[in-house]
């Protein structure tokens, strides 16, 4: 008897992570394996056209280090993260307070901003490539039609481009920003509305002091969030710049794409993988230090 109740126990204790463990087969092939292969070929000079590899230790990371076209890459990456977050954050966080109001035909508004996520980044790219086409595009036949402005050329501009490519990004990811928010909103009791009102406060200082605070998790997830995302970008980036003109549109992603799969250089490719690991990571831990503590979950 006392067998049976010791393997009753041990096996209640086991089949919780008998249930997890196809899940952790699959993280463990699809993404911890990866990344640390991703680390071990970075010490070594590989090129798919060679049969073996290299052992060079640190030397990838020193010419990446000396290479003026990376510290581009890592530049024209930051602008681009520094132009959509915010952006896309504040507009998300907008439209959700403002759908989050009792009007009518609202399902038709959220349904309007949310279109654009469930688009694939391919046809959405083809679509704002068309639109901003110097002459026949859309954006600058109104322009010129209404405003009397000149043709431009959005993508092939180098001031231009890069921040061309923000607006396609925020346009896409603003929606999802929005339902995220608007999850947050709605689990706000109505009730602390009521006594702020009794209280007088106007309407700033209800969002000031009630709505911000309460949305501080769902805000702190949407930055993690949306740093990382803006460091994965290439989609519009193959369709519509591939990189130009003069690389004032290449990201990190698109540069490693580059160097794995037409230069065939997967040593250096991990590398600059292992350093955009390595910047996300730090990025991500900072968000914790300064944001989390700021996070009221009560």
């Amino acid at each position: 008897m006392k067998k049976y109740s010791s393997f009753s126990s041990f096996s209640k204790t086991v089949q919780p992570y008998l249930y997890l463990l196809p899940a952790f087969v699959f993280l463990a092939a699809f993404t911890h394996y990866p990344i640390l292969r991703t680390f071990y070929l970075s010490f070594f000079r590989q090129n798919l056209s060679a049969t073996k590899k290299q052992f060079i230790g640190v030397s990838n990371y020193i010419l990446a280090a000396k290479t003026p076209l990376f510290w581009e890459v890592v530049g024209n990456n930051l602008l681009y993260a520094l132009g959509i977050i915010p952006t896309s954050l504040v507009l998300g966080l907008v439209f959700a307070l403002l759908i989050n109001q009792k009007i009518r035909g609202i399902a038709i508004y959220r349904v309007a901003i949310f279109y654009p996520v469930v688009i694939p980044m391919a046809a959405a790219a083809m679509i704002w490539l068309w639109m901003l086409t110097p002459t026949y595009g859309l954006i600058n036949y109104y322009g010129r039609t209404l405003l009397g402005l000149p043709d431009i050329n959005w993508l092939g501009e180098p001031r231009l481009a890069l921040w061309a490519l923000v607006a396609v990004g925020i346009w896409k990811r603003v929606g999802y920003y929005m339902i995220i928010f608007l999850a947050g909103l709605q689990v706000i009791p109505d009730h602390l509305y009521e006594a702020a009102i009794l209280d007088g406060a106007n309407a700033w200082k209800r969002f000031w002091k009630i709505t911000l605070p309460l949305i501080s998790p769902t805000t702190f997830f949407l930055v993690v969030m949306a740093v990382i995302d803006s460091f994965q970008a290439i989609d519009q980036v193959y369709l519509m710049t591939h990189g130009g003109p003069g690389n004032t549109t290449n990201l990190f992603i698109y540069y490693i794409y580059l160097n794995a799969f037409r230069f065939f250089d997967m040593g250096y490719a991990s590398t600059v993988s292992s350093v955009l690991f390595a910047i996300l990571l730090g990025l991500t831990i900072l968000a914790f230090k300064f944001l989390h503590k700021r996070v009221h979950y009560e």
